[in-house]
């Protein structure tokens, strides 16, 4: 076939294939438009899941007259002016195509009215202008009226799900617009029922309500609210406590500028952060909004703009690491929610040093209760004495009237519960998952105070790799030696591995090599060598715990309760399991209909 310029219809009909998948892209372009209007209220309707009819009715700026057959033609739009302005995009839309798309593949009424004047109307089907301009009454802001979508490319309607489906995925993305602005109020109507109504969320309540309302109140119930600022960049929101966890990344929400985005960068960095307390295939959930210059950041990487790119990336991947990693290491029994609780509030990103566990001088008695964990048979020479470089820690003694978050202990259950009585009632401690934790962080916080020592291996693993990786080994030397690995470049595609850290002597140098250098490439850095550094120690932790069916003195089983309160991330165990419970009066007065 010779070459020739498609028509303008044809254009547009494959330029909305791009933008206009299904009624619920609609509503997401239609909305974002009604957003960068200023509008303060929103209201979406829809009939038979979006297919007969979505109309969103605004009270932004509105467009005028003259420019009403404008904001339908293609590539026309108001946000930018030049190269400098799409570089820099502070709005949700800008690329000009999304009504033109729209109009190609339905029957379109465009109603708007600007301050103080009278409204007009403008209708367009497939594309093609029915008739001029005329009068319509409207107050200030903007009407769009989207009837018999695909009316005319049958092929795309057929793909379409039941009404059901297409309209949960309506309701899915006005739910992301709801959370992106708190400062809108929304209201959405389908088959003439009214679903939402939102007022405009002005208060911290107001805001943690509105999250409830669109994503479930058991997460709110488990959340911890994070706000942190620095080097540019700012993260506020909320990520669930680890025993909160999904089974699908299905909860999982991140807003950059604003803007409902899924990015491999951002969701690597915080499943990192949950690494050390998420059990399994588990998915971490999260509400989160990262602001940032926008010349830092390009949206124009993706037709549905549901994608960015970073300017920095290893600096956003290590902000937010780095923020909810001490987020979630902050969270002690005296903040971290458990059932039945309120939600706890963490703010910023405080360093708080890790303190060795083990002793604690119990208010009635002076009896200090140790616990020494018992080393594996196979452990390394050099960790042989690990768990003795932290010297433990003293508490000064309580007095009764100051009881501590997890209580006093008044009994052992079977030898692996611990039942405690607190200010609010009753807690019960797993006692081999808390242990568990104490010692793992121990051994953690004693390693990471001296260098990962290396094992030169006696005959060197040679690998082949891309000339660019080799490169980037090179270049990035200093990152594996500081983890004990010597690497060679041998060639352009070359690379030897002559020494690797003695905590991981037995893993397969080759491929965790690899490994690293496909983080490095991808995402600028690597927690692979730490990750595998700490399954170790965490098998350690775990042969070295108190097991279950071990009898505890009344002082042991305190002792164990004030190291659980001082020690990081000791709500879960290294598996992610939780390492304890409570249960307020309230709750066990209910349990036994006392009161009624």
């Amino acid at each position: 076939m010779s070459i020739q310029v498609l028509s303008p219809r044809l254009a547009n009909q494959i330029a909305a294939g791009e933008v206009v998948e299904r009624p619920a892209s609609v509503v997401k372009e239609l909305v974002e438009n009604s957003l960068d209007s200023g509008a303060t209220r929103i209201r979406i309707e829809a009939e038979r899941g979006g297919i007969a009819l979505l109309k969103v009715s605004d009270d932004g700026c509105g467009i005028a007259q003259d420019e009403l057959p404008l904001a339908l033609a293609r590539h026309a739009t108001s946000k930018i002016r030049d190269l400098d302005d799409l570089e820099g995009v502070a709005t949700l839309g800008f690329r000009g195509e999304a009504l033109a798309s729209i109009a190609s593949v339905s029957r379109l009424t465009l109603t708007s009215a600007v301050q103080d004047q009278t409204g007009f109307c403008v209708e367009a089907e497939g594309r093609d202008m029915l008739a001029a301009v005329r009068p319509a009454p409207r107050s200030q802001g903007t009407t769009l009226e989207i009837r018999d979508l695909f009316f005319n490319t049958p092929a795309r309607r057929k793909f379409l799900k039941t009404e059901k489906t297409e309209q949960n995925h309506i309701q899915m993305s006005i739910s992301r617009q709801a959370m992106s602005r708190f400062d809108v109020g929304f209201e959405w109507v389908h088959d003439g029922k009214v679903h939402w109504q939102l007022p405009a969320a002005a208060t911290p309540a107001a805001r943690a309500s509105r999250i409830a309302k669109l994503v479930g109140q058991p997460f709110m119930d488990s959340a911890l609210e994070v706000e942190t600022e620095a080097t540019g960049l700012r993260l506020q929101g909320w990520v669930a406590a680890p025993t909160f966890s999904r089974s699908q990344p299905d909860l999982q929400y991140l807003f950059v500028n604003g803007r409902v985005v899924k990015d491999r960068l951002v969701a690597h960095a915080i499943r990192q952060a949950y690494r050390d307390v998420m059990y399994g295939q588990r998915h971490p959930a999260y509400v989160l909004y990262l602001e940032l210059d926008p010349n830092s950041v390009d949206v124009n990487v993706h037709p549905t703009k549901h994608e960015v790119r970073f300017r920095d990336q290893r600096l956003v991947h290590d902000f937010l690491f780095r923020s909810l990693h001490r987020l979630l290491a902050d969270v002690r029994p005296d903040s971290a929610p458990a059932p039945g609780t309120t939600p706890s509030q963490v703010q910023g990103a405080t360093q708080i040093e890790a303190q060795s566990p083990l002793v604690f001088q119990s208010p009635s008695s002076s009896v200090a209760g140790r616990y020494q964990p018992t080393p594996p048979s196979q452990v390394p020479d050099q960790l042989a004495g690990l768990a003795q470089l932290a010297q433990p820690m003293t508490l000064p003694a309580e007095t009764p009237d100051e009881i501590p978050p997890l209580g006093f202990a008044v009994a052992q259950l079977h030898g692996v519960y611990i039942l405690a009585q607190n200010a609010e009632g009753l807690v019960l401690v797993d006692t081999h998952a808390a242990h568990e934790r104490i010692t793992y962080e121990a051994l953690k916080s004693a390693h990471d105070q001296q260098r990962l020592a290396s094992r030169p291996l006696l005959l060197p693993v040679t690998l082949t790799v891309s000339e660019a990786e080799a490169e980037l080994a090179d270049t990035r030397r200093d990152s594996f030696e500081l983890f004990g690995f010597e690497i060679d470049r041998l060639g352009p595609e070359t690379l030897a591995v002559r020494a690797v850290p003695a905590l991981l002597a037995d893993a397969a140098a080759d491929a965790l090599v690899r490994d690293v250098l496909s983080d490095l490439q991808e995402l600028g850095s690597s927690e692979r060598i730490l990750a595998r550094r700490d399954e170790l120690l965490g098998t350690m932790a775990c042969h070295g715990s108190v097991r279950a069916n071990r009898k505890l003195s009344i002082p042991e089983m305190n002792a164990l309760l004030r190291d659980m309160e001082r020690t990081e991330r000791s709500g879960q165990c290294n598996h992610g399991r939780p390492t304890w419970t409570a249960l307020s009066m309230t709750e066990l007065d209910r349990l036994f209909l006392r009161g009624r």
